[in-house]
């Protein structure tokens, strides 16, 4: 049986890359137990807008399988959870993250499981 993918949120990728870290402990135990580990565009822009350096962004980029791009059934996903959840301005960006974490059938790995909780009844797996 396939293992699922490990969606990753921006706190994930910026924690990630602090040593002893509770993030770049289970990062590597997940790299090391074969998990698939996947971003969303905007979690990655939300990375990218750091501050991080080329060697950070180097050394993310190497526990990622790929970033999933922010297209389409991504767009249709997120504008569904959106509406479902309240239309909370806050939680768009959220919103985005989560639609595409339903979308790729991965379950999505956060420090914010607080905002996140609310996209759970619309079908949001958290790790």
């Amino acid at each position: 049986m396939e293992k699922p993918m490990i969606c990753l949120d921006a706190n994930y990728l910026i924690l990630g890359l602090a040593p002893d870290s509770q993030e770049s402990r289970e990062l590597i135990n997940w790299t090391q137990s074969g998990e698939t580990l996947v971003t969303p565009m905007p979690a990655w822009y939300e990375f990218l807008c750091g501050p991080v350096t080329p060697a950070q962004i180097s050394t993310m980029r190497a526990f990622l399988t790929q970033t999933i791009p922010f297209d389409e059934p991504h767009a249709a996903a997120a504008a569904r959870l959106f509406n479902a959840v309240g239309r909370k301005r806050s939680l768009r960006v959220d919103a985005m993250i989560a639609g595409t974490a339903i979308a790729a059938g991965a379950s999505l790995a956060t420090n914010n499981r607080k905002d996140f909780a609310v996209f759970v009844s619309q079908g949001l797996m958290l790790a």
